[in-house]
């Protein structure tokens, strides 16, 4: 999931492009629509068909078919063409018995009776259970119940999908019962144009009731209800008396549409779906972000300008090379800064991932900001991220077979293999026994046969030919020079303070970057297992820039340090160092699963961990490269300045 594809833009797939400043831009914009899905006229009693989509649980993360359950059925079911997002997040858009006509309202409209037999009425029970949620869509918006907020009586929240059903016991009852929603109350809202008379749906809600119908005589088509009865005025408004699942039981299917005229016009529909109450906290984040990085800022600042400019210049009037072997510090070291790391190939393959998860991130969150990754367009998000990934594999090829060449290595193909493979591998595995335990649950959500084998083919027909092209022209370039010459005989390094252990500076240097996303990260958890949008991606690149700057910072910083201590080590050190906000990012993950999340059966927090598993190694992967390059560009910097006889 993706990190899922959840993703929703703050302006709809309408979010506005600002040219007056970058913020605008970036956070509310309003200057001119970008493409999105095309509206859609319609004319007073043209036909509106309804879709059902999966059945979701935050309690289970396992969608599942509409039709998995024995609702009412169209004459035949008609499978939608689901993208390639689509389906890995377990979407499954079919048809449905529901069937409006523009502006014409209808009441206790009967779908279908269903006899309930055992298994159905178990089935039902264990979904009613499992707080299901039922999903349509309309001229494609969101079925959405309208909700009133706790805190605040004006405000409306709008909750995706209405609850299949609830329990409840009778009055002087112990014994509790399960009830389901089968009577509907939709309403669509339109804007009509007041020239030609046509109307574009803007909005799609429903209050569901829980309604034991009645009727006289014998069943037959012609049948009118006793309990909801137009010709009677006759209509439902409450769940006073329920309809109980139970075996052998009768459900009668039923459900009335009213259309309400609405000044919301059709490129600012998403509005209402994605209104961000709590705005504030993002400011909040952005702000507890930047005094971070204020913070590392002046600490770089500051040895730039003042402990290098001094040491370098001090450095450089020795006359002697006596006098330079009694200084101390970072410049003692000259010689074997440049020394390659052991498991150096290992290094060049996660510098390479890690550049390819840079490039797809950043390509995705521009596109995602100009608003062309619309919420509109479902499974869009995840699949320009894959299409992104398997492109990007040509800049990870190349990186990789750069540094690979810098260290003296021969064996291109070889680092071509790993930068290809290791990765993608460890993910695919990881992916393939969650999609087999989703299977075992017989969910939607498992990836059929066919889209497993697109992903096998994107990986092996497209991503590795251009992990292999990318390495051939990064090989056939002149291998990168050092600075500084490397000494025959490594230096020993001295004893360390025990602020300055690896492990204790690796844990400290991952803290700062996961505390200037952690707050972003709440929404976008929320967004992927509670099954809300997240839409505001003008917040999220601001928040990716500071990363960018953290991460570097933070790595130079301890580098610099390290340096100083006379442990020239610092290749792997400066990966794992920024990288190590990941460990952060997967314990906080565990933190959210305990006290946000609901789940309770096994498979379901397998999943929610194995998922987590693979968004902390990619962060890992993203965050290490990052600061390997700010690490790799300062010790250039700095040793470039220096004179050595």
């Amino acid at each position: 999931m993706v990190i899922g594809e959840y993703m929703e833009i703050h302006r709809s797939f309408a979010f506005q492009l600002c040219i007056s400043t970058i913020l605008l831009l970036f956070i509310h914009g309003s200057c001119f629509y970008l493409p999105g899905v095309a509206p859609e006229d319609f004319s007073k009693g043209d036909l509106l068909k309804v879709k059902v989509n999966k059945l979701t649980s935050t309690k289970t993360q396992l969608p599942y078919s509409y039709y998995s359950l024995p609702y009412c059925t169209p004459d035949s079911i008609v499978d939608n063409a689901e993208n390639l997002g689509e389906v890995l997040r377990g979407d499954r858009i079919e048809n449905s018995p529901y069937v409006f006509k523009m502006r014409v309202p209808e009441m206790c409209n009967i779908v279908c009776r269903k006899t309930l037999d055992a298994k159905s009425a178990k089935d039902f029970k264990e979904k009613i259970n499992d707080e299901y949620r039922v999903n349509m869509i309309l001229d494609n918006l969101p079925l959405v119940v309208p909700t009133r907020r706790l805190d605040q009586e004006s405000a409306i929240m709008y909750q995706h999908g209405f609850l299949l059903g609830l329990k409840g016991k009778y009055t002087g009852s112990k014994d509790e019962k399960h009830f389901i929603h089968n009577h509907l109350q939709f309403t669509v809202k339109y804007h009509k144009d007041p020239a030609t008379d046509l109307a574009r749906i803007v909005g799609f809600e429903v209050k569901p009731f829980s309604v034991k119908h009645e009727y006289e005589g014998e069943w037959n088509e012609k049948t009118r209800l006793t309990t909801c009865d137009p010709h009677a005025k006759r209509t439902v408004s409450s769940s006073d008396s329920p309809q109980e699942v139970e075996e052998n039981k009768e459900i009668i299917f039923t459900y009335d549409v009213e259309f309400q005229e609405s000044d919301i016009k059709w490129a600012s529909r998403w509005d209402t779906y994605l209104l961000m109450a709590d705005d504030q906290i993002h400011w909040f984040s952005i702000v507890n972000s930047l005094m971070i990085v204020l913070f590392l800022s002046g600490m770089v600042a500051m040895i730039m300008l003042r402990t290098l400019y001094r040491d370098i210049s001090k450095y450089n009037q020795l006359e002697t090379q006596e006098e330079a072997q009694e200084e101390t510090g970072w410049k003692l070291v000259h010689g074997d800064v440049f020394r390659p790391p052991t498991n150096s190939d290992l290094l060049c393959v996660y510098v390479g991932t890690g550049v390819q998860f840079f490039g797809m991130i950043l390509v995705t969150m521009i596109f995602a900001v100009l608003g062309f990754l619309s919420p509109s367009n479902r499974g869009g998000l995840m699949t320009a991220m894959l299409l992104l990934w398997v492109f990007m594999g040509l800049f990870a090829g190349y990186a990789s077979a750069r540094l690979y060449k810098m260290f003296k290595g021969a064996e291109w193909k070889k680092i071509t293999l790993k930068t290809a493979f290791m990765f993608p591998a460890v993910v695919f595995a990881i992916f393939f026994v969650l999609n087999a335990l989703i299977w075992g649950e017989k969910s939607s959500g498992a990836v059929p046969f066919g889209t497993m084998f697109a992903l096998v083919f994107l990986w092996f027909g497209i991503s590795v030919p251009l992990v292999f092209v990318g390495s051939y022209i990064g090989f056939k370039k002149p291998a990168i020079e050092d600075p500084v010459k490397t000494n025959k005989i490594p230096r020993q390094i001295p004893e360390q303070a025990w602020y300055m252990n690896p492990t204790f500076s690796i844990l400290i240097g991952g803290i700062l970057p996961f505390g200037a996303v952690f707050i972003e990260l709440f929404f976008i958890l929320t967004s992927i297992w509670l099954n809300q949008f997240y839409y505001i991606f003008g917040f999220l690149f601001i928040v990716f820039v500071i990363l960018i700057v953290t991460c570097a910072e933070i790595t130079i910083v301890l580098c610099y340090f390290q340096l100083c201590s006379e442990d020239y080590l610092w290749w792997w050190r400066s990966y794992l160092t920024s990288g190590s906000s990941a460990l952060y990012l997967f314990l906080y993950a565990t933190f959210y699963f305990f006290t946000k999340l609901e789940i309770t059966k096994p498979v379901s927090g397998v999943l929610y961990f194995g998922y987590m598993l693979i968004v902390s190694y990619a962060f890992f992967v993203l965050t290490g490269t990052i600061g390997f390059y700010a690490c790799f560009w300062f010790t250039r910097l700095i040793y470039s300045s220096v004179k050595i006889d």
